[in-house]
C-alpha cells in the first residue's frame, strides 16, 4: 500500500518558502500574495508501526513542521508538483530510505519524493512563468498530483546505440533543429566542431559519443569558460580599477607564465596567479600547495573571544 505525506515548514521556519517568493519578486517581476512549499513523500514497502514513528523521526520535526498525511488542503492556490528525472539521483528520498531502514532493521523501503510549489494571487501565464524559472528540465520535470498506483520505476531494456548517419548530413538548419532539440551543454559552435571532427576521421558517432563529449564538454567537467583562451580583452567600464587589475595580472602572466608552452591568458589564470606573486614574494610560507590548481589552506591566527587560536582556512576556486 502506498503512503502519501506532505511536509511543510511552519510560520518562522518557512525560509526556503520566503526565498522562492523573493526570487520571483526580484527576477520574474511577479509578487504572488502567498507561497508555500511542501515536500510530498510516497512510501510503500513499510510496516504500519515503523511508517507511524518515521513521520515524527525521519519526515518530518514536529517543532518546525506541519505533516498532512493522503492530502492537504490546497484551495485558493496554484499548485505543480516538480520531481527528478528517472536516473538523477535523490538525495532526499535515498536518505529517507537508508533511515527507514536503519529504524526498522528491516527491507528498505520505496520512497518517492517531489517538491509542491503552491501560489496564491498568480494568473495562469505567470504560474507558466513561475514553472520554467523554477524547473531545471536538465535535472527535473514537472510530476502528476494523482496518486502512483506503483512506485517501482520500470526500465526499458536498452535497445542498441544509434550511429547517426544523418548527423553528418545535416545542413546548418537541420543541425541547429537536432541542436536545440537534444539540449546538450555544449553551444551550437562546439557541436559543429565536434562534426568536423568526426568528418576528419572518416567515420559516424554514435548517440553515446555525443553524450560524453557533451558531458565532458561542460563547465563543470572542463571548466569551458575558465580555461578558454583570452587573446582580446576589452574594457567596457569607466571603473578604473577594472584596467588597473587587468594590468597588473598582464605583468604577473609575463613574469610567471609568457615562458610556460603549457600556460596560455584564461579566467582560470587570472584567478590563481597573485597566489604564486604572494608565495614567490614571501607572503604565503604557510601555505599547503595540492596538484590542484585552484584550491589551497592558509593557517591563520584568529583570536577567538580572547583566546588566541590557530585556524586553517581551505578555500577553492570554481567556475560555478
Amino acid at each position: 500500500m502506498i503512503r502519501r505525506l506532505f511536509v511543510e515548514k511552519k510560520d518562522g521556519f518557512n525560509v526556503t518558502a520566503n526565498k522562492v517568493k523573493n526570487d520571483i519578486k526580484h527576477v520574474l517581476g511577479i509578487v504572488p500574495e502567498e507561497v508555500r512549499l511542501l515536500i510530498r513523500y510516497d512510501v510503500d514497502n513499510i510496516q504500519d508501526s515503523v511508517f507511524e514513528s518515521a513521520k515524527k523521526s525521519i519526515f518530518s520535526e514536529p517543532p518546525v513542521d506541519n505533516l498532512t498525511e493522503n492530502t492537504v488542503d490546497l484551495e485558493g492556490y496554484k499548485y505543480f508538483a516538480v520531481e527528478y528525472l528517472p536516473g538523477q539521483y535523490d538525495q532526499r528520498a535515498d536518505s529517507a530510505m537508508q533511515c527507514v531502514q536503519l529504524l526498522s532493521m528491516a527491507e528498505k523501503p520505496i520512497i518517492k519524493c517531489a517538491t509542491v510549489y503552491c501560489f496564491k494571487g498568480v494568473t495562469d501565464k505567470e504560474l507558466e512563468k513561475i514553472k520554467k524559472y523554477l524547473i531545471n528540465p536538465v535535472e527535473a520535470r514537472e510530476g502528476s498530483m494523482e496518486m502512483p498506483k506503483t512506485l517501482v520505476t520500470e526500465v526499458n531494456k536498452a535497445g542498441k546505440v544509434p550511429v547517426l548517419e544523418d548527423f553528418m548530413r545535416y545542413n546548418d538548419k537541420e543541425l541547429e533543429e537536432y541542436y536545440n532539440n537534444m539540449g546538450f551543454a555544449m553551444s551550437l559552435e562546439d557541436l559543429k566542431f565536434v562534426k568536423e571532427y568526426f568528418k576528419s576521421e572518416y567515420r559516424y558517432p554514435t548517440l553515446t559519443e555525443l553524450k560524453v563529449i557533451d558531458t565532458y564538454w561542460s563547465d563543470h567537467c572542463r571548466h569551458t569558460t575558465f580555461a578558454t583562451e583570452l587573446t582580446k580583452i576589452n574594457i567596457d567600464s569607466n571603473n578604473p580599477h577594472i584596467a588597473i587589475a587587468l594590468s597588473e595580472y598582464k605583468d604577473l602572466y609575463e613574469k610567471y607564465n609568457s615562458k610556460r608552452e603549457d600556460k596560455y591568458q584564461c579566467l582560470m589564470d587570472i584567478a590563481t596567479i597573485a597566489v604564486k606573486e604572494l608565495k614567490s614574494t614571501g607572503y604565503l610560507d604557510n601555505l599547503d600547495t595540492s596538484d590542484e590548481i585552484n584550491a589551497c589552506s592558509v593557517v591563520v591566527d584568529v583570536d577567538n573571544d580572547g583566546k588566541k587560536e590557530e585556524w586553517l582556512i581551505m578555500f577553492k576556486n570554481e567556475t560555478h
